[in-house]
């Protein structure tokens, strides 16, 4: 994921920061414990495309 990009890129939900999962190919919001897919380097950020964070992932 580009780096500039990453910081132009917010949540949808809560208009805070994302950051890049390389391994999962998602860009994640853990103030909305949201993860949205990046497809063939495109990121998806819709809700109903996100899957939700686990507290395991989020680190609690």
């Amino acid at each position: 994921m580009d780096t500039k990009l990453l910081e132009l890129l917010v949540c949808p939900v809560t208009k805070g920061p994302l950051t890049w999962n390389p391994e999962k190919q998602e860009l994640c919001s853990r103030s909305a414990r949201l993860a949205y897919p990046v497809r063939d380097g495109i990121p998806v950020l819709l809700e109903n495309e996100a899957r939700t964070l686990s507290d395991e992932e989020l680190g609690l």
